[in-house]
């Protein structure tokens, strides 16, 4: 299971669009959230939405679908422009993760 944390400018979206967009957020200040031009020709407004998924196994075209049905999904749902949407993922392993009281349970064989 992949863990999920979204970034957005508080005030800019609605407690329900927070719901569809992911169970784990953080709302920030207008100036908090820098995100520059990466020279793709757009700019982004305040309604930009940083999307960070730390997640295992998944593979070039699971990524490329997952960014496409994501893109998608949030537009139809929460009206958020395709400017606005910055998705990373962060692969990792079993062993980079402790849900608690300082174990690895995956590695441990509690998870």
């Amino acid at each position: 299971m992949p863990f999920v944390k979204v970034d957005v400018i508080r005030g800019r979206r609605s407690p329900e669009q927070l719901r569809k967009i992911g169970d784990i957020f953080s709302q920030h200040e207008p100036w908090e959230i820098i995100c520059w031009d990466t020279g793709l020709g757009f700019e982004r407004t305040d309604d930009i939405v940083n999307i960070q998924i730390f997640a295992q196994g998944r593979n070039r075209d699971q990524k490329i679908a997952m960014y496409a049905a994501l893109g998608e999904r949030l537009e139809k749902e929460c009206g958020l422009k395709g400017n606005d949407l910055l998705i990373s993922v962060s692969p990792n392993t079993k062993e980079d993760w402790s849900f608690g009281f300082g174990r690895a349970q995956f590695i441990t064989g509690e998870l």
